[in-house]
């Protein structure tokens, strides 16, 4: 069993919205810092956002194209790290995947240990 299970993704038209879930089995995930990066065919994945664990002050990071329409955010209780995905771009269409890890400074997937298999986002009219 993957060790994060990503859900939440789909077909959403230009200037909507979607919220992404990852969601950690075996693990405490609030111990770990977490990104979000997108896959597109052809292009290395790039990282999207990443957020600290709690164990630590790395605080977190956006990429530039996401700034003001992207939040990520922690539920303890849930065991689960959210991505709240508004003002949707064309731009923004790939496969999401989350990464867990001891901490990040770059938000790049070098930092990163544990992997979900992705979720698919498709931003179209």
């Amino acid at each position: 069993q993957d060790p994060l299970v990503e859900s939440g993704g789909g077909l959403v038209q230009p200037g909507g919205s979607v919220r992404l879930s990852c969601t950690a089995t075996g693990f405490i995930l609030d111990y770990y810092a977490v990104g979000w990066f997108r896959q597109v065919p052809g292009k290395e994945r790039e990282g999207v956002s990443c957020i600290s664990s709690s164990e630590r002050d790395d605080g977190t990071f956006y990429a530039d194209s996401v700034k003001g329409r992207f939040k990520i955010s922690k539920d303890k209780h849930r065991n689960t790290v959210y991505l709240q995905m508004d003002d949707l771009k064309p731009e923004d269409t790939g496969v999401y995947v989350c990464g867990a890890g001891a901490y990040f400074r770059h938000c790049v997937p070098a930092e990163l240990g544990y992997w979900g298999q992705g979720t698919q986002v498709t931003v179209s009219s």
